[in-house]
Order: C-alpha cells, then sequence, then structure tokens
C-alpha cells in the first residue's frame, strides 16, 4: 500500500484524523501552558539567583541543579504517582505542572546568563543620565538580555514539545501515543511514525517561524 493510499485509508477515513487532531491540540495545550508557566517561575529562579540575600541564592541555585539533573520522566512520574495521586486534578495539569517545573530552571540559567552578558558600563551612563535603577533596566539590561536570551530560549521551547512525548506514562492520550495507538489498529507503524515525526517537525518550525517573525518586527521598529 502507498503512501497516498495510507493516507486515504487511514487518516481521511473513520476516526483517525479526529483523533490525531484531538492527540495533536494535548501536545500543544501542556506545551504552551508549560511555557508559561515555566518561564513565570523561571524569572522568579532568576531573580532569586542574582539576589544579595545568600540563602535564597543557595535554595535557588540548587533547586536548578536538581531539576536540570533530574530527567523530566522521573519527575512526571513523581507528580503523577506521589505528590497528586489521591488529589482529583486532571492528568494534563499535573503534566504541566511537572514540566514547568523542569523548564523552569532551564528558563532561569538562561535569563541569567544574559542578564549577565549586558555591558555593566551602559547601565552606569543610563544612571548617569538620570535614569533609575528600574529605568535603566527596563530600557538598557532587558531589551540586550533578551535579543542574547532569544536563541537558547527557543530552542528550550522546542525541546520541551518533543519532552511532551513521555505524558503517554501518565495516561494522557497526546500526539506520541495517539499515533501509537492508530499504529497498533491499522497495522502501519511506519506510516504513523512518519505522520507523527511530520507533526513534530511541523511544531518545531511553527515555533521558529514566530520567533523569527518577532525579530522582523523589533528590526523594523528600531530601523524605523
Amino acid at each position: 500500500m502507498g503512501f497516498i493510499e495510507n493516507f486515504q485509508n487511514i487518516l481521511l477515513s473513520g476516526k483517525n484524523a479526529a483523533t490525531l487532531a484531538a492527540g495533536l491540540w494535548m501536545t500543544l495545550k501542556i506545551s504552551a501552558l508549560s511555557v508559561i508557566a515555566g518561564t513565570l517561575l523561571g524569572a522568579l529562579l532568576c531573580k532569586l539567583r542574582t539576589g544579595r540575600f545568600k540563602p535564597l541564592r543557595g535554595l535557588a541555585a540548587l533547586y536548578i541543579s536538581i531539576a536540570r539533573g533530574t530527567p523530566v520522566l522521573m519527575l512526571l512520574m513523581l507528580m503523577y504517582y506521589v505528590v497528586f495521586a489521591r488529589a482529583k486534578v486532571p492528568a494534563y495539569i499535573v503534566a504541566v505542572t511537572a514540566f514547568s517545573l523542569n523548564v523552569a530552571a532551564y528558563m532561569a540559567e538562561v535569563m541569567r546568563t544574559a542578564l549577565m552578558g549586558v555591558d555593566p558600563g551602559e547601565v552606569e551612563a543610563a544612571r548617569t543620565l538620570g535614569l533609575s535603577r528600574w529605568q535603566a533596566f527596563f530600557h538598557v539590561t532587558l531589551p540586550q538580555a533578551v535579543v542574547m536570551a532569544k536563541p537558547t530560549y527557543q530552542s528550550t521551547i522546542i525541546n520541551l514539545i518533543q519532552w511532551t512525548s513521555v505524558v503517554g506514562y501518565v495516561t494522557i492520550t497526546d500526539l506520541t501515543r495517539v499515533v501509537n495507538n492508530i499504529s497498533a489498529r491499522t497495522m502501519q507503524p511506519l506510516f504513523m511514525i512518519l505522520v507523527g515525526m511530520a507533526l513534530y517537525l511541523g511544531l518545531s518550525y511553527l515555533v521558529t517561524g514566530l520567533f523569527w517573525l518577532t525579530g522582523r518586527k523589533n528590526d523594523k521598529k528600531q530601523s524605523a
């Protein structure tokens, strides 16, 4: 059976297309919520990591070290089978919690590295011109830090989308699990694996395209 026949018989007939779309939506939902929550938590960790209070700096550094050194699947299983075992919390919320806690550690380091990369002399010059500490941060430090952090931040989001492929271990019907189920039902594993790979690749290019568009908008603003 050729590719076109497989596409027609497997994806365009029956409920497979709707099931695949539902799995794709679940992957998108978990990824998007985890990025938002992970970024906010990462910003808090970055603040603690670079703050003046030494105990909080140490705690933030310890958390980042543990989270980055622990497989995300282990954290997901800990959240599902231990922390939220008796709570009536939807499985996808548990997954978002686990991924947010994991990705926050990476986001914190991305932010901290970007902030440290800004030339302190420019901040001092801004303060000399009369800007307050917060004004100097928002007008001088933050714009430069965003530019420096952007490539790594983009890669972290793409990696997160790929990490979500393990949520099937905690009963969530995501894109990977749907692909596996359809493969078993239709006895066409190669075709469905290629479809799954194409969809994940499409999500990666979607993220890349969004970052590219935001970059073009910023370039136009600066040149205007």
